[in-house]
């Protein structure tokens, strides 16, 4: 294995170094390209418009005003970023659906519907004020239950207290967005054998109580944020917390009947690999509103920058994902360029508006290379992934986090202690609820349920009625 990992290690350099000269990145202190890229114009053009907002009223007269059409247009593209992040959760079931065996596709569905909009609807309850609950003692806090609004201020559904450029229904439904995600990556590690039940209760106390407590550490202005910890979009407390949850569930779940045997590992091949395959360039797209939305304003410097690292690190990641599957595996693996491109995405997320453009595509390409080898080792685990979540958004929204500590002048120590103190905590809770939910109900299906598909067994339908399964010649075994 050695000399493998010297030859992707050679190669991934060879194409580091083609990417930098080809972008034509300048190695400038990436703090100065920070503060002039981004974050200056970005926090200059939101004060000035908060300030604006404040001195007003009523309605009428802000609506009146000359900010008001920079305040339209900064709410009009959070609006679009949630509409692209939602259509991220048809990427997540395309994907899922697709890497996971034909019989349990309607399973993956339903429970992607179901997290989607349970989570929106929880996180309006109580998610949403546990995240930002104001001034707390930066641990735990609550502001009360719905989103905020307080009817008795006429100008109360602007989010001034915040400081940003758009209403508070705006800020909540591209947040609520997130909160759905982490327990979406959740459904994919567990498939093809657990009870719909014990993962929708999971999948509700996570969103409802974990993702928001952890979200507000850093976002809320909690303990992490005091520290100067920082993930822009999420590749720990989005990502990160979805791949913890999942490893937890995971190694209390147990592996496929078949997966491992007599100390080998088999192959449960996917079904559909096009699915996949579009399931994939739907995540990608909705990741510029998932990036890009967390500029959180239309600063079209701070918007374009972001879209720019994030398809960057993104094809980088792609890229190194399959030299490194070539030279390890020997193998041109179609759905591991495609974990590849998932891989750089979640890496790039928590620095997607700090980063150089070289240290984009260094992120994204050594992402790709980690998610290959951390998917082979959870393998030699005996800890059975379908679909590569914990990797793709575990291990690598943990690389991502620390990059922006190598990249950028941030503390890789304070990176490095916030980002263990989230999925610490993330997994510790998942342990302690699905254990719980194990002892009393149960969370695995019986055998001859997981040997029938979850589809007929929990459904009592099927995704593709009209067609009957393969018998292969070399094993003699129908295959679904």
């Amino acid at each position: 294995m050695n000399k493998y990992i010297k030859s992707t290690l050679l190669l991934l350099t060879l194409f580091v170094g083609v990417g930098y000269v080809a972008i034509g990145d300048h190695p400038e202190p990436v703090s100065e390209a920070v503060e002039t890229v981004t974050v200056a114009d970005t926090e200059a053009a939101t004060t000035t418009a908060a300030a604006d907002i404040q001195e007003f009223t009523t309605m009428e007269e802000f609506q009146a005003s000359p900010g008001y059409v920079k305040f339209m247009i900064d709410n009009l593209w959070i609006l679009v970023a949630a509409f692209l992040v939602l259509l991220m959760h048809l990427g997540f079931a395309s994907l899922e659906s697709g890497l996971t065996q034909s019989k349990n596709s309607v399973n993956v569905i339903y429970k992607n519907v179901f997290i989607l909009c349970s989570g929106i609807l929880l996180y309006a309850l109580v998610g949403f004020q546990i995240m930002y609950p104001g001034d707390f003692n930066g641990i735990l806090g609550f502001g009360g239950f719905g989103v905020g609004f307080d009817e008795s201020n006429p100008v109360g559904m602007l989010t001034t207290a915040y400081g940003m450029d758009m209403t508070i229904w705006s800020d909540f439904i591209f947040q609520a967005m997130f909160a759905a995600t982490a327990a979406t990556i959740v459904s994919g590690c567990v498939t093809g054998r657990i009870k719909l039940s014990s993962f929708m209760i999971f999948g509700v106390l996570l969103v409802g109580l974990c993702y928001p407590m952890t979200g507000s550490w850093v976002w809320g202005g909690g303990w992490l944020d005091s520290l100067g910890f920082y993930d822009f979009a999420g590749s720990t407390l989005v990502h990160g917390v979805g791949g913890a949850a999942g490893l937890a569930c995971v190694l209390l779940l147990g592996a496929r009947t078949g997966k491992y045997k007599d100390g080998k590992t088999y192959a449960i091949p996917a079904h559909n690999i096009p699915l996949a395959t579009v399931g994939v360039f739907l995540l990608f797209i909705g990741w510029f509103g998932f990036n890009g939305g967390s500029v959180l304003s239309a600063d079209p410097t701070g918007v374009s920058y972001v879209f720019v690292t994030t398809a960057l690190a993104a094809c980088a990641g792609a890229l190194a994902s399959m030299v490194t599957t070539q030279v390890v595996m020997k193998s041109l693996d179609a759905p591991m360029a495609l974990n590849g491109i998932l891989a750089g995405l979640v890496g790039i997320t928590a620095g997607a508006d700090v980063i150089s453009l070289t240290g984009a595509v260094m992120v994204g390409a050594t992402a790709g290379v980690i998610v290959v080898f951390a998917i082979l080792m959870f393998d030699k685990l005996k800890i059975d992934d379908p679909v590569g979540a914990i990797s793709v958004h575990g291990v690598c929204g943990v690389w991502g986090t620390l990059a922006v500590g190598i990249f950028t002048p941030a503390s890789f120590l304070v990176q490095l202690l916030g980002t263990t103190a989230i999925l610490s905590v993330t997994f510790v809770f998942s342990l302690a609820v699905f254990g719980a939910i194990k002892a009393i109900a149960g969370v695995r299906v019986t055998p001859e349920v997981e040997s029938d598909g979850l589809d007929i067994s929990e459904h009592g339908n099927q995704a593709y009625p009209d067609f009957s399964p393969v018998k292969t010649s070399e094993l003699g075994q129908f295959t679904a």
